[in-house]
């Protein structure tokens, strides 16, 4: 089970609220989820993690916001049930990827970020060649988080893995597309999983701070949004040989 981009009080609240059905209905080995915008809409802290642990979520990715908040540079680099993108430069505190034991296999969870309109980051399919050397024999499945912009991206950066990951999903637009599929080589893929976060908003942010932008494009910093919360994530069933058997949505408000 992969959760969407967690942004801010109202995505938290959704995942509290949601989860627990979530996890009765699909009863996953393994649930992941995206918590780069956690904290305010930017970057996750301590007590936040703990938090999402504690509503039983078992390993956190994150994306281009990781280092918006400083209190979690010592966290991230003690903390193994978070992973960071793998391909920011050499140095950066943290993983970016963990070995998991989930039921009878150990999943490897990879969190990578894209370059199209994102950032000056090293190439996401020459870190992905060797994480995957680096793995070696350790894990058949592979679950990777492509923090994103384009789809174009994304899309070539899967079918670049298909048959030697078992997932690629991707975050980053908060908006849940309907284009899952298993790739010919049997990857499972998905361009956004979408967020968790207020219904009523632009991409969980303030409607109104969002429109005065683009009208005046002057810099407006961005507040989450208030009112009702909806939770977007999506459930991959993985045969023995980590190949992907199913994919399937879910959007829930």
């Amino acid at each position: 089970m992969f959760i969407g981009d967690i942004v801010g009080q109202p995505g938290r609240t959704a995942v509290t609220q949601y989860l627990p059905q979530v996890l009765e209905e699909y009863n996953p080995d393994l649930t992941i989820a995206n918590a780069e915008n956690a904290a305010n809409g930017r970057g996750l802290t301590p007590k936040l993690a703990e938090m999402l642990f504690d509503a039983n979520v078992d390993i956190l990715t994150m994306g281009n916001h990781v280092w918006d908040n400083k209190d979690i540079f010592g966290y991230i680099e003690d903390e193994k049930r978070i992973v960071r993108p793998a391909n920011f430069p050499k140095g950066a505190p943290g993983q970016g990827f963990t070995l998991v034991r989930a039921g009878n296999v150990q999943i490897a969870v990879v969190n990578l970020l894209g370059r199209v309109f994102m950032g000056d980051y090293d190439s996401p399919f020459v870190a992905i060649d060797q994480i995957l050397e680096e793995i070696g024999d350790a894990s058949r499945h592979i679950f990777v988080d492509f923090h994103a912009e384009a789809t174009s991206e994304k899309l070539a950066f899967a079918h670049y893995v298909d048959g030697r990951v078992s997932a690629v999903i991707g975050t980053h637009t908060h908006v849940q597309t309907a284009d899952e599929q298993i790739l010919l080589h049997g990857t499972a893929y998905l361009t956004d999983v979408g967020m968790c976060g207020p219904v009523n908003s632009i991409i969980g942010m303030k409607t109104e701070q969002v429109i005065q932008r683009f009208l005046t494009q002057m810099p407006i910093r961005f507040e989450v949004e208030n009112g009702p919360a909806m939770l977007n994530a999506v459930c991959i069933d993985l045969s023995d040989t980590g190949k992907a058997v199913s994919i399937e949505r879910i959007h829930l408000k």
